[in-house]
């Protein structure tokens, strides 16, 4: 029996991928089609940095999918996926300066600009409550 590393990862990083698409979130594979969603979308738009690591399986995914049961949500909902569509993340980390790449990572974006970011140091020790408690106020403060 015999498969390609790629066909194995793809198989192995479906599920994780899922956590987020089945919310309604939506992929962006590719550097393009980063750069024609996050700079022009108007109003909010959550970037959920999506990667295949226990705290992004525990804590980063529960806490989006928390947070996004909240009343009021942002306008877009988009991922991507470190290590995956390598890409495609390098293009979406551009907007987040200042800080440094990160994964698993959640922006919220306002009109195009960076309004809010949680770094992986801020998810690997928190919980998935905390993460979703930090997510919902950043919605009541920018996506009203």
């Amino acid at each position: 029996m015999s498969m390609s590393f790629d066909q194995y990862m793809k198989d192995m990083v479906q599920p994780m991928r899922d956590d987020l698409t089945r919310l309604g979130i939506q992929e962006l594979r590719t550097p393009e089609e980063v750069e024609a969603s996050l700079p022009d979308a108007k109003g909010t738009a959550l970037v959920v940095i999506n990667s295949v690591c226990g705290c992004a399986a525990g804590q980063c995914r529960p806490g989006v999918s928390q947070a996004l049961q909240h009343d009021i949500t942002p306008d877009h909902l988009y991922t991507v996926f470190a290590g995956q569509d390598k890409e495609a993340t390098a293009k979406a980390r551009e907007f987040f300066a200042p800080y440094p790449p990160s994964s698993p990572s959640i922006a919220l974006m306002k009109d195009g600009e960076l309004v809010h970011f949680i770094e992986r140091h801020q998810v690997e020790d928190r919980s998935a409550e905390d993460i979703a408690a930090d997510l919902k106020s950043a919605f009541d403060r920018y996506c009203r």
